[in-house]
């Protein structure tokens, strides 16, 4: 038995298993544009903008939806909010087989990404069944289901080969919509909602649960997340791209590559989890911003080529990624990618530990967010500049503006954790402070401690 009432680690493995299985199915789905998309480009005449457009559109949805199904799982439970997201989006998946334009093509985008609002539902319902000592290792297990990108990746190109992309799309809304039944079947209650039809108390209402995102601290997260998820959601959409184009491989190639780059995007992300639980989610978020501006600005280089006014002729040399050292790059960003996105959201639940749906909702909601812009900035820079590296660069300058003002807000932070100056601001905004405590004044236990993750 647990420290949670009631609950089992048999509870416990059963609620992370059917949630991060469920999740994983969803997040393929989420992505099934960034390959058969690429044979849509082709038949419809695109250009990059309006691929980018394409890949971007189901992240919009997904990402938006985001904080409202976050709200709703808080209220009614992920044992129902999961299986029905799911059912919904299958029925906008087999949909998109009948569609014939590019705008109609969009319309259908809004309704598949819906997907990707799956993962607020599993982190609501899942960090229900685990002590806040276990959350992050937990909560990174479930986050590992983005290893759904690379199954897309990685099995998609075949099935498109085989089937179409017409037939390809069929498949993916039938698995997801026998998902949805499997998990409602098996799936239990969590014990939060079990106690509240116990005790004939009701859900938390909307307000309440809006309430902390006045926090700053929120929307710093968030931004964090922007980079370390929408990035990823991103490049795991526009590497086939990348791959076919700059490189001229074929787009089975081209999707193995991705997905190279997806899977320790997603597996690792439980390590992340364990290292934010022993050394703290700051370090953890140190390390994945240092690292990925050293990568960022290796593949922001151009391919060039140099010509030096020798001694007695011009001395002429190349510059330049050959395309095993550019996967190797990427399979180091998805690496450090999947440490921050655990490191973000080890935070959610300890601070805000009664709205983990409308906290997580929009720290989700921003990241997704950054996988619906960016991958349409990628398009506008590669018409804008015809370089085919410009993309990195982008990401260069967003992870060294994010390093900055992390850095920048933990120094005030520590500086107003000297005796006499804590009173000048809310607490919440501290490295320790629970939302919970600080807004209600109530005694906060452990201030200092190691129990609770430095931001």
């Amino acid at each position: 038995m647990t420290a949670l009432h009631g609950v089992t680690r048999t509870d416990q493995y059963r609620a992370l298993g059917l949630s991060t299985f469920a999740f994983t199915v969803c997040f393929a789905v989420w992505t099934i544009f960034s390959i058969i998309g690429v044979q849509i480009k082709g038949d419809l005449g695109l250009n990059d903008t309006q691929f980018g457009l394409l890949v971007a559109t189901p992240v919009l949805t997904g990402s938006v939806s985001r904080i409202f199904l976050g709200v709703w799982t808080e209220q009614f439970g992920g044992r129902i909010m999961f299986p029905l997201q799911m059912l919904i989006t299958a029925v906008a998946v087999w949909l998109l087989t009948s569609v014939e334009t590019y705008e109609i093509f969009l319309l259908a985008a809004l309704g598949l990404g819906f997907a990707g609002g799956s993962f607020i539902v599993g982190i609501a319902y899942t960090s229900r069944w685990f002590e806040k000592e276990q959350q992050g290792t937990a909560l990174g297990i479930f986050g590992a289901g983005n290893v759904g990108a690379a199954v897309t990746n990685f099995a998609a190109p075949f099935l498109v080969v085989a089937l179409g992309w017409e037939g390809t799309a069929r498949v993916y809304a039938v698995v997801l919509a026998v998902t949805a039944v499997l998990f409602f079947i098996l799936a239990k209650t969590d014990p939060i909602h079990e106690e509240r039809k116990r005790t004939g108390k009701g859900p938390v209402s909307t307000a309440q649960q809006l309430a902390p995102l006045k926090d700053i601290q929120v929307w710093r997260f968030a931004t964090y997340y922007f980079f370390v998820f929408g990035g990823f959601v991103a490049l795991a959409s526009f590497l086939p791209r990348y791959y076919v184009g700059a490189y001229g491989l074929e787009l089975t190639t081209a999707g193995v590559f991705a997905g190279l780059y997806s899977l320790p995007g997603s597996v690792f992300r439980a390590l992340g989890g364990w290292m934010s639980d022993k050394w703290g989610a700051r370090a953890v978020m140190y390390t994945t911003f240092f690292v990925s501006l050293v990568v960022l600005f290796i593949m922001s280089y151009p391919q060039t080529s140099y010509v030096v006014q020798g001694i007695n002729a011009p001395i002429e040399f190349d510059f330049g990624l050959s395309v095993g050292l550019f996967v190797a790059m990427t399979v180091i960003l998805g690496f450090m990618m999947s440490l921050g996105k655990a490191a973000v959201y080890k935070h959610i639940p300890v601070y805000y530990p009664s709205h983990v749906g409308s906290v997580g909702g929009l720290v989700g909601m921003i990241g997704g967010l950054g996988g619906f812009f960016l991958p349409i900035s990628f398009g506008v820079l590669l018409d804008l500049t015809g370089i085919w590296t410009a993309p990195f660069m982008l990401l260069f300058l967003l992870v060294a503006i994010s390093t900055v003002w992390m850095h920048v807000a933990i120094r005030r932070m520590e500086r107003l954790r000297h005796p006499g100056l804590e009173g000048e601001r809310d607490l919440s905004d501290l490295p320790d402070a629970p939302y919970e405590a600080a807004s209600t004044g109530q005694p906060q236990a452990g201030r200092g401690s190691r129990s609770a993750p430095a931001e």
